[in-house]
């Protein structure tokens, strides 16, 4: 008897799992903590360039719209079930955490931060210097790295810039020789850093400042 209830039960629990999921239908003029997700996952892939506020503008609309033709969804710019875990990068069931779900949280909460300001050894929401907006970062995640720029680029495995995944780590020489600012690639040539000028923004690897001072990269989960 005890039995059937425990199967009854999971029974239950699966299938409201999978009815959730199902009903998901997000447009523009929603708003919540679920728009913010959304537009954090395409800012992360470089679809959706605005500010992340939990409202499905018409901008909102235009970037979901891209990332289901690249996708092969139907480009209708409502995030349905489909839209929605393929912008999670997971089924509708998890099986546990991935590297790609683990890179993807290490993203999600760099770019929550962006508009953070700058601030020389700063380690806190109050301003960050480059290393340790990375620090940080990687500490919310439970993920240990050193304090420092110089120390960080010897932890990890060695990632060819035609290799990089999101959550890795990109390193320039600027202000002295050697590793000393550092980012986190997002993806599509993007990665998000600590900027003495702006504070916490995405930049692109290609930009005229940053790209002759790329040093390397390293991937450390």
């Amino acid at each position: 008897m005890l039995q059937k209830i425990i199967v009854l039960v999971v029974a239950l629990c699966l299938q409201s799992t999978i009815s959730y999921a199902a009903s998901i239908e997000f447009r523009e003029g929603d708003t919540g903590k679920d728009i913010v997700t959304i537009q954090v996952k395409l800012k992360g892939q470089g679809y959706f360039t605005k500010k992340i506020d939990g409202n499905f503008t018409a901008e909102t609309t235009k970037a979901v719209k891209t990332f289901q033709r690249e996708k092969k969804l139907p480009s209708n710019g409502i995030v349905d079930e489909k839209t929605y875990m393929a912008l999670l990068g997971k089924g509708v069931i998890g099986k546990g955490e991935s590297s790609t779900d683990r890179n993807g949280k290490i993203t999600d909460t760099a770019l929550k931060l962006v508009g953070v300001p700058y601030k020389w050894g700063g380690i806190t929401t109050k301003g960050f210097d480059c290393s340790g907006f990375v620090w940080y970062v990687f500490d919310k995640n439970k993920i240990s790295l050193p304090r420092t720029a110089d120390v960080q680029y010897k932890k990890g495995k060695t990632v060819t810039i035609g290799n990089l995944q999101k959550g890795d780590l990109v390193f320039f020489t600027t202000y002295e020789p050697g590793a000393s600012h550092i980012g986190i690639y997002l993806e599509k040539g993007k990665f998000i850093h600590a900027s003495s000028s702006r504070g916490v923004m995405v930049s692109n690897l290609s930009d005229s400042y940053w790209k002759p001072r790329y040093l390397g990269a390293r991937r450390v989960i």
